[in-house]
C-alpha cells in the first residue's frame, strides 16, 4: 500500500512540477485560475485581501499559481506523502530543474520501448522561491483532514477544488463544509470527475451519487450555479508514452454562495 502511494507521489511530481506535466496543468488548473482572475480581478479588488482555499492541494502547484498572482492562498492536504513532497519542492528547491526522477520505472506494461519506461523528468520547472518572494506571506499550506481543521464559518472568499470532491466518503459532507466556510457571496470553483475513491475499499463507508444528484445537493445547501461545463477531457498523472491512456470526462463548474436577505 505504501509503495503505491510513493508511486502516486512520483507521478504527482510530473503533473505539478515538470515541463512534461504542463499539458495536464493547462487543462485542469488553468480554467480554475482564469475564474479566480475573472471574479476577483486585480482591477477591482486587492488580491492580497482575497482569501482562497485549495483543499486536496497535492504537491501544491495550483495553490502556488494562485498565490503567485498575488492572492492570499492556502493549500490543504491530508496525505503525509504529498505533504512531505510539497514541502520539499516549495521550501528546498531554489532553482529550476534541480532534481531528477524516473516516474514510470515501475510501469512494466504498455511500453513501446524500454526507453519510455526509463524516461527521466526534472523538477521543478520553475523556481518556487523566486516566483513567490514578492507574496510569500500570502501563501501557506495546512496539513490535516479538510472536514476537521476548517471550523470557522464564512472565512473564505473562494474555495477551489480540483480532482477533490470525490475523495470523500460522503460527498455531501464536503459540499456542506465548503458552503459553511465560504463568505456570503463567496465562490466555489470545481473541476474533476466522480471517481469516488472509497467505493471499492472493503470496510469503508461510501456513497456514490450521480452528478445530477450532486448538482441538486449543491443547489439545496445554498449555492447558485453560474457556470457549468461537462465532458471536459482531462487526465491525471498520465504517462504520455504509455500504450494505455485514461481520460476523464470531467465536470467544471463555478457556483456562488447565496447571500441571505436580512
Amino acid at each position: 500500500m505504501d509503495l503505491e502511494r510513493v508511486q502516486t507521489t512520483l507521478k504527482q511530481f510530473v503533473r505539478d512540477w515538470s515541463k512534461e506535466g504542463a499539458s495536464e496543468r493547462n487543462t485542469c488548473y488553468q480554467p480554475i485560475i482564469d475564474e479566480v482572475l475573472k471574479n476577483f480581478s486585480p482591477e477591482h479588488c486587492e488580491p492580497d485581501k482575497i482569501q482562497v482555499l485549495v483543499p486536496g492541494s497535492g504537491l501544491g502547484r495550483l495553490a502556488f499559481e494562485i498565490a503567485s498572482k498575488g492572492y492570499s492562498c492556502q493549500g490543504n492536504e491530508f496525505s503525509l506523502f504529498m505533504l512531505i513532497a510539497s514541502h520539499f519542492v516549495l521550501n528546498k528547491c531554489n532553482q529550476k530543474e534541480m532534481y531528477s526522477l524516473y516516474p514510470w520505472i515501475h510501469q512494466v506494461e504498455n511500453n513501446l520501448t524500454p526507453q519510455h519506461q526509463m524516461q527521466m523528468i526534472s523538477f521543478p520547472d520553475v523556481n518556487p522561491s523566486e516566483l513567490l518572494r514578492p507574496s510569500a506571506a500570502n501563501f501557506t499550506m495546512a496539513a490535516g483532514d479538510f472536514l476537521e481543521i476548517y471550523t470557522k464559518a464564512e472565512e473564505w472568499d473562494c474555495v477551489a477544488t480540483c480532482f477533490f470532491i470525490d475523495c470523500a466518503n460522503n460527498i455531501v459532507d464536503f459540499i456542506d463544509k465548503i458552503h459553511y466556510i465560504l463568505k456570503p457571496g463567496g465562490l466555489w470553483i470545481n473541476l474533476g470527475p466522480l471517481l469516488y475513491h472509497y467505493s471499492n475499499i472493503p470496510g469503508e463507508f461510501s456513497i456514490e451519487p450521480a452528478y445530477s444528484t450532486v448538482r441538486e445537493v449543491i443547489a439545496g445547501v445554498g449555492f447558485e450555479m453560474e457556470k457549468e461545463e461537462t465532458n471536459l477531457k482531462t487526465t491525471y498523472g498520465q504517462n504520455p508514452n504509455s500504450m494505455l491512456q485514461y481520460e476523464y470526462n470531467s465536470v467544471f463548474f463555478v457556483c456562488r454562495k447565496v447571500k441571505l436577505e436580512t
